[in-house]
């Protein structure tokens, strides 16, 4: 029988690894997890250098991009069962990306490219 993908799919059963405060990412955990700097975080979401922070007057799309890629961290995560193997994933070249790390992917706003080869290895890895 072939694996269905559901709505539900798209968002981590629970926060193994304490991602998340409530509905709303742990943002410097996620730029933590994926080793960013600031102007790496600047380049990846189109917001200005400047304007990069992680408090309560973070521009919203910025909140919005993070929210993504801690969900992004978790369902890999999941998928491995190890927080470890998730973060090696993330930094590691994979061929079937081009030869360039996940990590590198979101770095140069290629994220949703990302998201959507995370979604189709994991409803064939069911």
């Amino acid at each position: 029988m072939p694996a269905v993908q559901t709505v539900f799919d798209s968002i981590p059963r629970e926060d193994r690894f304490d991602l998340f405060h409530g509905s709303r990412p742990d943002y410097e955990k996620v730029v933590g997890f994926l080793d960013f700097r600031k102007e790496d975080v600047a380049k990846a979401t189109n917001v200005p250098e400047s304007s990069v922070r992680y408090d309560n007057k973070m521009p919203r799309e910025l909140q919005d991009r993070m929210l993504e890629w801690a969900v992004a961290i978790h369902l890999v995560s999941e998928h491995f069962g190890d927080f470890d193997r998730a973060m090696l994933w993330f930094r590691v070249p994979n061929p079937l990306l081009g030869g360039i790390s996940p990590r590198d992917m979101i770095r140069i706003g290629r994220f949703k490219k990302l998201l959507r080869f995370v979604h189709t290895a994991l409803e064939e890895n069911r």
